[in-house]
């Protein structure tokens, strides 16, 4: 049997174009900007306390015994089965820079001394489960009906700050030109907006006392001299 030529065979075509010059696909190229954009949309966006099932309330609680009043509520709530009504209690806290012996520390305080936050459905179950609590003076509201939190003043008493968006804190200077008695404007924080009455100047820790209206009533709030402006 003669062997076969292998020159002899005739090419076979290719399918796919054989012949066919050989692209490469360019390379993709990602600016830092587009990175940077898909970081921020795979971020998980920011949970706000308002969205929570329930509203939130504004309790009146004897001032001073916060802690004790929370804890009677909570144990209402578990003894009373309420769970699926009064979802939450809150005492709402900030932090305080202060000088201590020389020293600057910052300490957690009560916003509200006298004040509880309370989520929950109301009806008329856990409005008496909540009234009825040791220490609970009544709820805050008009006209004798409870009022809910609107969402910025929920978002600005229990929303954390988001640390992404946080610009750097300004060094408070030394201002002298408050006065006792003298209206101011609080500028940022939770009482930003709030305007009030000096009832106290500490020119050492470049702080004021402001006489706020907070919830139909006069609450004396500590802030710092870059926190108000004179009007």
């Amino acid at each position: 049997v003669a062997e076969a030529d292998p020159t002899s065979f005739e090419p076979v075509a290719d399918p796919v174009g054989q012949d066919a010059p050989v692209v490469e696909e360019a390379p993709v190229v990602v600016g830092e900007d587009e990175l940077f954009d898909e970081e921020v949309e795979a971020r998980a966006p920011v949970e706000s306390p308002y969205d929570r099932p329930g509203k939130w309330f504004v309790v009146h609680t004897q001032s001073g015994y916060e802690k004790k009043v929370r804890q009677n509520l909570e144990s209402r709530i578990a003894s009373m089965h309420l769970e699926e009504r009064i979802h939450e209690v809150v005492i709402p806290m900030e932090d305080v820079v202060e000088f201590r012996n020389g020293r600057k520390a910052t300490v957690s305080k009560k916003m509200f001394p006298g004040y509880l936050l309370v989520r929950c459905h109301l009806d008329d179950i856990s409005w008496a489960a909540v009234r009825d609590t040791p220490g609970i003076v009544n709820f805050v509201g008009s006209g004798g009906k409870p009022l809910p939190l609107g969402k910025q003043e929920v978002e600005n008493l229990l929303q954390a700050p988001d640390e992404d968006n946080l610009e750097s804190p300004r060094k408070s200077r030394a201002r002298f030109g408050f006065d006792e008695g003298e209206t101011v404007r609080v500028k940022e924080g939770p009482f930003g907006g709030f305007s009030g009455e000096i009832i106290e100047i500490n020119e050492d820790q470049l702080k004021v006392k402001v006489l706020v209206n907070i919830f139909g009533r006069e609450t004396p709030v500590e802030l710092s001299f870059s926190q108000v402006a004179q009007l």
